[in-house]
Parts: C-alpha cells; structure tokens; sequence
C-alpha cells in the first residue's frame, strides 16, 4: 500500500456506480444536449421531449429553472400533471453525490412506471461563477460512466445564445448525442470522458497565486495535520455550521494521506474572505481514477469504509483529483457563507 495514493481505497467508486444499472428491455443510459437559440424554441424542444416519454410511458421528470418549468407545463397542458420535478436532478442544491443519489432514487422508482425508464429533461444552470461551470463539467462528464446501462434518458438545454463559450464547449464536449429539431445525431466533438475530468484538475484556483495562510510540509502523524486544518478554517471561515462540514471533508481527505497514501504529505490553505482552497498532498503514484467520491465507494454498505472524497464532494463545492509524477493532490476549493446566507450548492 505504500506506493498507492491518499484515496486508492475509494478506486471502486466506478464500479459501486452499477448499483445505478437496472435491467430494461430499452437501451442504457441516452445522454444528449439541444442548443437552442431562444426561449421559445427550448420550450418547444423540451415539450416534444417530455411528450414522448409521456407516450413511452416514462417517468418524466424536469430539472430546470422555475420559469422554464411553468412554460413547459404550460404547453403540455393537462398532461403536465403526470411530470414531476426535481432541480437537484441539475446540481440545484445539490452537490454531485447528491444529485447522482438522487437520480438512483428515481430510477428505482420508475421501474414502477409503464416502460421502467426515467427520463430527465435538464437545463444546466451555471451562473456566473467559472468554479461552477466546472462542476457542471465535471458532473456532466462523471454521468456518462456512473450512470452507464441505467434505464435513463436525459436531454440537457444549453441556450447558445446566452451562455458562455466555455457552457457551450461543455455541451459539446460531455454528451454523445446532439438533438436537431427533434432528431438524435451523434456528437463528433464527444470526447473522452476520462480526459475531461483529468483536464478539469489541471485548472489552477486562483487563489492559488496568492500567498497561502497555512503551509505544512512533511506532517509528522494525521493528527498534526488535522489540527493544523482545524485551527486554520477556524480563523478563515466565519459560519460555525459551514466550518465543521469543511473540516470534516478535509479531515477525511487528510485522513486517507495517511492511510493509503505514501510520506511525505503537505497541505497548502488560501483564503481571502469570499473563498478557501485547501490542498492535500501525498507521494503515492498508484491513483488515477478522477471519478472517485461521486457515489460512496462500497455502495450502500457505508459502514465498509471508503467514504472519504465521497464526503469531500458532498461537503465542499469543488474537489479536484490531481496526479503526478511526484504524487496525488486533492484540491478542495468552496465559496465561504456569511451572516443570513444560504449553505450549499447554487
């Protein structure tokens, strides 16, 4: 074990994610993206979608900005009382554990239905904020292997007109089929979804140039370190409530340092005032899986262990898995909440 990395124990998080395949006569997991052009055409798009799975007998479900709910109901008519909603579906209050859970629940729920297939019709929400319109990334490309051979179609709205280059390069580059008026055709800039994620890790916080307010190298036992993290988010986040969820993420990241990765390890923390990142560094080269903590690593049995980037994601607003020829970074960065705040997910 000691030429593993910090989090090799939660290498079976890929295969804990085929407890979201189910048996179905209909094809595994349909991942596409429609750009539309303007309002009207996303609605139009989106309710020839649902209609289809309403014939199909799907359970349909929408995952979209509340405007955009109300204009699909509106031209589904008396039909849109058999579709639900669910915005976690699209990282709405969610963290990605959360929502991939949450897709597992519906799942399970629409074998219940006529056909046994979800089906999931998202419009992305990304903001302004790039730390975001990487999870989004992130969470679009971890989906096409976590939730692979499960009875689920989804479509993804992506406004062409509006959102930002790098939205629409994350539409292009994360599903593999486009959808043009009504018609699926596979997606020639589809990448390696592997690749994508890796590519996502090598981008830099910018916090990161800064001068950091803890540097600890060469931690001489897993207590040192935590406390070291304890004493550090103490003085740099100012919501109670928020400080002990961040801590306990980073404490089991530091934790899996010691446990399955190789010494040295060294943490790095920057803050200033509206974000903190925090960086845990072994010496271990065996890790290489970026798909890791999106679904706990032993399934449902949480009791065997392996839940430490799995709580890392749910905890923290982005956790980044960097590997290198001198080691294994995890990156955890989050926006900080203050006085009369919100916590969680956007």
């Amino acid at each position: 074990m000691g030429e593993a990395s910090a989090s090799q124990a939660e290498q079976g998080s890929g295969a804990a994610a085929r407890h979201l395949r189910a048996p179905s006569p209909h094809s595994g997991f349909v991942h596409g993206a429609a750009l539309v052009s303007s309002p009207g055409e996303a609605v139009a798009v989106a309710a020839a979608y649902v209609e289809e799975g309403l014939r199909s007998g799907d359970l349909s479900v929408l995952a979209c900005a509340p405007e955009t709910v109300t204009a699909i109901r509106r031209a589904l008519g008396v039909r849109s009382r058999e579709v639900e909603e669910d915005a976690r579906v699209c990282l709405v209050g969610a963290r990605a554990p959360d929502a991939m859970a949450v897709i597992r629940q519906r799942v399970e729920q629409a074998t219940t239905t006529g056909s046994g297939r979800l089906r999931v019709l998202a419009e992305p929400l990304f903001g302004s904020d790039p730390r975001r319109w990487r999870e989004i990334r992130r969470y679009e490309a971890a989906a096409n292997t976590l939730v692979d051979g499960a009875p689920v179609t989804c479509l993804c709205l992506y406004d062409r007109e509006h959102l930002p280059a790098e939205a629409l390069e994350t539409a292009r580059h994360t599903h593999p089929e486009l959808w043009t008026d009504g018609v699926r055709v596979g997606n020639p800039e589809y990448r390696d979804q592997t690749a994508v994620l890796r590519d996502l890790g090598a981008v830099c916080e910018p916090l990161e140039a800064a001068e950091p307010v803890l540097v600890l190298d060469g931690a001489p036992a897993l207590a040192v370190l935590r406390g070291e993290l304890r004493r550090v988010l103490g003085a740099v986040v100012p919501d109670g409530d928020q400080r002990a969820d961040l801590f306990l993420g980073v404490s089991e990241v530091a934790a899996n340092a010691f446990r399955h990765g190789r010494r040295p390890i060294s943490a790095r923390v920057w803050a200033d005032g509206s974000s903190v990142v925090c960086a845990i560094t072994d010496s271990g080269t065996g890790f290489s899986n970026p798909l890791a903590g999106f679904v706990p690593a032993h399934g449902d049995d949480l009791a065997a262990g392996g839940m430490g980037l799995w709580l890392a994601r749910k905890l923290w607003d982005s956790v980044d898995l960097v590997a290198g020829p001198q080691g294994l970074t995890v990156r955890l960065a989050t926006g900080l909440v203050h006085s009369g705040e919100g916590r969680g997910a956007a």
